[in-house]
């Protein structure tokens, strides 16, 4: 095992940099996720650490060693791809032997790795099948397999679940994290979907257009996230975001929306009276009550969305749309007008101009 250090690296496709000196320490034996939109640099920074890609500035070192300029099979590292990969022509033991035979592991030492990944992954049963014989969470688990028996310093995933139905997404993700409570391998993983981001890593890497907008624990971007990006790409569903005017008297500050209606500020808010914000709301965070209460939001129900466990509302209020999350079961008609109020406490407030988190 080995920890990562990515220190102001660079990425070149011609005049075009991809990615604007990125900074990142991950600690040996954690799981890191790197998380953003399609596009943002996270894939290419994943095949830079593989060494797939040519650094144009910057350093990586693996442990202490810097290899930038190391070889892909010299890095001791192991990397599963979103296709699988798989040999068609060759069973499930060829495919996850493979990468020892060209090591010239002697054959006795393959057999034992080979059958303690398989064991480990629950493949025992299914190593004399071929790929064509298998599911796709199967072939992912080979995929893998193939991976754990090279017994690398580092893992590397490059949205390994994004080919799965969301049913066998869900349970893919959990024998990955179990895998790396098991194995306790340094594990860096590329995705686009900001669940997968929270439910498996220790640490969360949020990217936007070849920067890093925060890093953090999955909880850490839930509760303070740094800007309005990372706010509205962390949480599902997405946080609600209301235009208005700090407003400061008497020692209590409030945010008045666009209607003329105040709400009450979080209280760790900075900013000055008259200040253009975004007042961010999640949608389980916001409450339903009586039209006459002071701070209640007027919304207009547009969408009923019932799942069982909670009820899904799209509201919108002066042209801006908002979800709501209940757990409780209700029957608004849409088109009704029914009234929100934010809880405070768990609010947050950001620079209308450049975004950026008021929480002093």
């Amino acid at each position: 095992m080995a920890s990562v250090t990515i220190q102001s690296v660079k990425k070149r496709f011609g005049a075009v940099e991809i990615l604007h000196g990125v900074d990142i320490d991950i600690a040996d034996g954690s799981f890191t996720v790197l998380v953003g939109p399609s596009g943002c640099g996270k894939s290419t920074l994943l095949r830079m650490i593989a060494g797939l890609e040519e650094i144009s500035g910057g350093e990586i070192r693996i442990g202490d060693k810097i290899v930038n300029d190391v070889p892909p099979k010299q890095r001791d590292i192991a990397m599963v791809f979103q296709n699988y990969a798989l040999y068609p022509h060759m069973t499930v033991r060829q495919n996850m032997a493979f990468s020892l035979m060209l090591a010239k592991v002697e054959e006795g030492a393959a057999k034992a790795k080979v059958a303690r990944a398989a064991e480990i992954l629950g493949l025992t049963e299914l190593l004399e099948r071929y790929p064509r014989q298998l599911s796709g969470g199967q072939r992912q688990r080979v995929a893998m397999g193939r991976a754990i028996v090279r017994d690398p310093q580092v893992f590397l995933y490059d949205e390994p679940l994004s080919n799965l139905d969301a049913k066998l997404r869900v349970a893919m993700r959990s024998e990955l994290k179990e895998l790396h409570q098991r194995l306790s391998t340094t594990s860096i993983y590329v995705t686009h979907d900001q669940i997968e981001a929270m439910t498996m890593g220790d640490k969360i890497v949020v990217m936007k257009d070849g920067r890093i907008e925060q890093t953090g624990s999955p909880l850490e971007l839930y509760d303070q996230p740094a800007n309005l990006f990372v706010a509205g790409f962390i949480g599902s569903p997405a946080m609600n975001f209301l235009p208005g005017m700090l407003r400061l008297a008497e020692g209590a500050a409030q945010v008045e929306l666009a209607d003329g209606t105040r709400v009450g500020a979080p209280a760790n808010s900075s900013g000055s009276d008259g200040q253009s914000v975004i007042f961010g709301t999640r949608p389980e965070h916001l409450m339903l009550v009586d039209g006459t209460r002071g701070g209640a939001i007027p919304t207009e129900v547009v969408v009923v969305e019932p799942t069982g466990a909670d009820t899904f509302i799209s509201c919108r209020h002066h042209g801006v749309e908002l979800a709501v999350v209940f757990r409780e079961r209700h029957s608004f008609k849409p088109g009704s007008t029914i009234h929100l109020q934010p809880d405070p406490s768990r609010a947050h407030l950001f620079d209308a101009a450049s975004g950026r988190s008021l929480a002093a």
